[in-house]
């Protein structure tokens, strides 16, 4: 099987390509600027059909969250119109396409955990412009999958578990959010189940497109998740700090964050036969990994 991801530099995208490398029947290719230019649907489309994948991965994203408030026609031209973009050239190989989503689409009031049908109501422009990119890729192609997810970290690039061992480092106590609810969803799995998926939804017969959500398994608050990161870096010998929980409105951003960011990631596992780990066991195998490589910056 051979898969086309957009992006080189993205913490997903490192760990797509550690993933792969495992696998002796999949071929990754990563393409990012300049031959892809996500703005150009002439270049996307000539870029992708260069690599005669079977499959593409659109994990290319405007991300800066903050940033996207005052920015929106940057971020909407990469996570709307770059999308459509992706899907229509995946349309045109006549292969299909799993586009890379969020939480961020949902308005965070839920009492219980956000099912894929459940309706959205993005509070963001970054939540807004990826709302907008599901949409598109769902114009643009029936061959789709839209894997939402949530509070992604690794042991790559800029990443909340990265910036707790960072603070830790010069700081006795740290305070972190402790009423928005999320699951933490550690990157290398979120790779693992794309690549699960990308192996189902290209066997013949295959006709479970839709929307999915993958995420880390079982709840937690930033601060709970910072407490943990914390206590396993305390435990392995590295940074530790006090945690102080504190509530979302004495931490105030520029873009607001939903309340609520669970997501229901039931149907994935009867779908694709695919379910992530429990968030503390992946998040400690991430802590250990930056320990032990001494690159917890973030």
């Amino acid at each position: 099987m051979r898969i086309a991801v957009t992006g080189t530099q993205g913490q997903l995208v490192r760990c797509l390509m550690d993933q792969a490398a495992l696998l002796s029947d999949v071929t990754l290719v990563a393409i990012g600027r300049p031959a892809l230019d996500l703005s150009d649907g002439a270049a996307v489309e000539a870029a992708l059909t260069a690599t005669e994948a079977d499959l593409i991965i659109n994990a290319a994203a405007y991300t800066a969250v903050d940033q996207a408030e005052s920015e929106s026609d940057q971020a909407h031209a990469i996570n709307r119109d770059g999308a459509a973009h992706v899907a229509r050239a995946a349309n045109a190989m006549a292969v299909p396409v799993i586009q890379v989503s969020t939480d961020y689409v949902f308005d965070g009031t839920s009492p219980r955990a956000y099912a894929p049908e459940d309706a959205t109501g993005p509070v963001s422009v970054y939540g807004a412009s990826k709302l907008a990119g599901e949409i598109a890729v769902r114009h643009e192609t029936p061959r789709h999958i839209i894997v939402r997810t949530a509070w992604v970290y690794s042991a790559y690039g800029k990443n909340f578990v990265k910036t707790m061992l960072r603070l830790a480092a010069d700081r006795d106590e740290l305070g972190v959010v402790d009423d928005q609810i999320g699951n933490p969803t550690s990157a290398h799995d979120l790779a693992s189940g794309l690549l699960v998926a990308a192996r189902t939804a290209t066997q013949p017969g295959f006709k479970g497109w839709g929307t999915f959500h993958m995420a880390g398994q079982g709840d937690a608050s930033w601060a709970d998740l910072a407490a943990h990161v914390l206590a396993e870096s305390a435990r392995l010998g590295g940074p530790t700090a006090r945690v102080k929980r504190i509530p979302g409105s004495s931490y105030k951003t520029p873009a607001p964050r939903p309340a609520n960011s669970r997501l229901d990631c039931g149907s994935t596992g009867e779908v694709f036969g695919y379910t992530a780990q429990d968030w503390r066991l992946s998040a400690s195998q991430v802590v250990a990994a930056l320990l032990k490589s001494g690159t917890q910056a973030g």
